[in-house]
């Protein structure tokens, strides 16, 4: 009875194990991308060769600068935190912001198996009063999870 035991056991493994198809965790990757108001750009991340994968993409939806102007009255200092959107090739998206001094805000946030981290901003001054806003270009790092 044994044996026959031994030997079903043996099938009922080889036949699960025939149909399972082990999955490589992604190469580790870390990219800075600079990204001005309503530009995007493809994660890209090396993918294996002979493999055509497509890209999430991110956009910088919108800068928000309150931060006090030169030359004005404030009671209070603001901030600068960045919008951004990022879309997945399947159509799905996801909204978050950064900021490295927003009340409650964060300056780095994981998402989709990403890792998002403000690294800067140009131009750091404050605008005058009566100047418009700058064209603001944001640093963002970009690592996968499996990234050290």
């Amino acid at each position: 009875m044994l044996p026959l035991l031994v030997a079903v056991m043996a099938a009922l493994y080889a036949c699960g194990s025939a149909g399972s198809t082990t999955r490589a965790a992604p190469a580790p990757f870390s990219t800075t991308y600079v990204l001005r108001q309503g530009s995007s750009a493809a994660i890209t991340p090396a993918a294996p060769a002979g493999l055509a994968t497509a890209a999430p993409v991110l956009k910088l939806e919108r800068v928000n600068d309150s931060r006090c102007h030169a030359g004005a009255v404030c009671v209070w200092a603001g901030y600068i935190s960045f919008s951004f959107t990022l879309h997945q090739p399947d159509g799905s998206s996801s909204s978050f912001v950064l900021s490295d001094n927003m009340p409650n805000g964060v300056a780095s946030i994981s998402s989709n198996g990403l890792h998002f981290t403000l690294q800067g901003y140009e131009p750091r001054q404050v605008p005058a009063k009566n100047e418009p806003a700058p064209d603001y270009q944001v640093s963002l790092k970009v690592s996968n999870i499996n990234s050290p």
